[in-house]
C-alpha cells in the first residue's frame, strides 16, 4: 500500500513537473511577440476605407479646432478678455496634459522596454523618463532664452525711437520746451513700464505658441505613422473617433495661444495649417510605407520611443507651466471665485476625458 502511495505521488509530481516545463516557457515566450501575428484578420482594402475617412476626420476637426479662437475677432464668445475663454483653454489644457501624462509616456515606457529591445541598455535605464525628463528642461531653456532675446531686440528699438524723438523735439522747442520736457520725461516715465510689460507678454505668448505646437506635432506625427501602417480595422475604427477629439480639443488650446500672441495673417495661416496637415499626412506617410513597416522592430521602437518621450516632456511643461500657471495666476481669475471654480472643472473634465480615450489611442 504504502509503495502504491509512494507511485502515485511519483507519478503526481511528474506529472505536474512536466505541465510546469511545457507552461512556463509558453508563457515567457508569449511576452515578446517581435513578430507582427499572423492570426489577425486583416483587411486591407476596408481598412484603407478607414484611414482615408481617418485624414479627413482628423483634418476637419484638427482645423476647426485650431480655428475657434482665431474667431474671436468677430465672436465676442471666443475672445481672450471673456471669461469662456479661460474655462475653454483650461478643458484644451487638460486634454494636453493628460495626453503627454496618460497617453504618450506610457507608451514611450512600453515601446523602450519591449523584449524586442536588448536587455542593455534599454533594460537596464529609464530612458523614457529621462528623455521626457531632458526635453522638459530643454523646453525651459529654450522658453527663457526666446522670451528675454525677443524682449531685449524689441526693447532696444522701442529705446532707440524714444530718444529720437525726444532728440527731435529738443532741437524744434528751443529753451521754452525745456520746462515742458520734464513733464514730458515724468509722463513717459509712467508709461514705460505697462509698454514694457506689453512686450513682455506677447513675447510670452508667441514663444509659447510655437514650442506648444512644435510638442504637438511630433507627436501627431508619430501617432499618424502608426494608424496609416495598421492594417486592422479593429485598432483604426477607436483610433479614428479618439484622434478627431484628440485633434479639436489640442487644437483649441493652441488656438489659444496663437490667438493670444497676435502673429500677422500670414504667420497665423500658416501655423493653423501647419496643426493641422501633420497628422493626415502622417497617416499618409503611414499607408506609404505599411507594406514595409514593421512597429516591432528595434529601429522603429527605439525612434517612435525616443520621440514619444521628448512629445510628452515638452506637452507637461507648456500644460503645466506656459499653459495653467499663466492662467490660474492670472488677477482676474484670482479675484473671480466663479471663474477659478468653472475653470477648474474645465480642467478636470479636460483631463478625465482624454484620459478615458487614452485606451483607445
Amino acid at each position: 500500500m504504502i509503495t502504491a502511495n509512494l507511485l502515485s505521488s511519483s507519478h503526481k509530481i511528474i506529472l505536474l513537473s512536466t505541465l510546469i516545463l511545457v507552461l512556463v516557457p509558453a508563457t515567457v515566450s508569449g511576452g515578446c511577440t517581435c513578430q507582427d501575428d499572423q492570426t489577425e484578420q486583416l483587411n486591407k482594402s476596408e481598412a484603407l476605407k478607414f484611414k482615408l475617412a481617418a485624414i479627413a476626420s482628423v483634418l476637419g476637426a484638427g482645423g476647426i479646432g485650431v480655428s475657434l479662437p482665431l474667431l474671436g475677432r468677430r465672436f465676442h464668445v471666443f475672445r481672450p478678455e471673456n471669461d469662456i475663454f479661460f474655462m475653454i483653454k483650461a478643458f484644451a489644457a487638460g486634454v494636453i496634459l493628460a495626453t503627454g501624462f496618460i497617453h504618450i509616456l506610457p507608451d514611450a515606457f512600453r515601446t523602450l522596454t519591449s523584449p524586442c529591445l536588448g536587455e542593455n541598455p534599454w533594460g537596464k535605464f529609464p530612458f523614457a523618463g529621462f528623455v521626457a525628463m531632458m526635453a522638459a528642461i530643454g523646453t525651459l531653456m529654450v522658453d527663457t532664452v526666446a522670451t528675454s532675446f525677443y524682449k531685449n531686440m524689441h526693447f532696444s528699438k522701442s529705446k532707440q525711437v524714444n530718444v529720437d524723438e525726444e532728440a527731435g523735439d529738443d532741437e524744434h522747442a528751443g529753451h521754452v520746451h525745456m520746462h515742458t520736457h520734464a513733464t514730458h520725461g515724468h509722463a513717459h516715465g509712467a508709461a514705460a513700464p505697462s509698454h514694457e510689460m506689453s512686450l513682455s507678454d506677447l513675447a510670452r505668448h508667441r514663444i509659447i505658441s510655437q514650442v506648444l505646437e512644435l510638442g504637438i506635432v511630433v507627436h501627431s506625427v508619430i501617432i499618424g505613422i502608426s494608424l496609416g501602417a495598421s492594417e486592422s480595422v479593429d485598432t483604426i475604427k477607436p483610433l479614428l473617433a479618439a484622434l478627431s477629439f484628440h485633434q479639436f480639443f489640442e487644437g483649441m488650446g493652441l488656438g489659444g495661444c496663437i490667438s493670444q500672441a497676435e502673429f500677422k495673417s500670414l504667420t497665423t495661416t500658416i501655423m493653423m495649417l501647419f496643426f493641422s496637415l501633420t497628422t493626415p499626412i502622417g497617416i499618409g506617410v503611414g499607408i506609404g510605407i505599411s507594406s514595409v513597416y514593421k512597429e516591432n522592430s528595434p529601429k522603429a521602437l527605439i525612434v517612435e520611443g525616443i520621440f514619444n518621450s521628448a512629445s510628452s516632456g515638452i506637452l507637461i511643461y507648456m500644460a503645466l507651466v506656459d499653459l495653467l500657471a499663466a492662467d490660474f495666476m492670472n488677477p482676474r481669475m484670482q479675484s473671480n471665485v466663479r471663474l477659478q471654480l468653472g475653470a477648474h472643472i474645465s480642467l478636470l473634465l479636460g483631463a478625465g476625458c482624454m484620459s478615458f480615450l487614452a485606451k483607445w489611442t
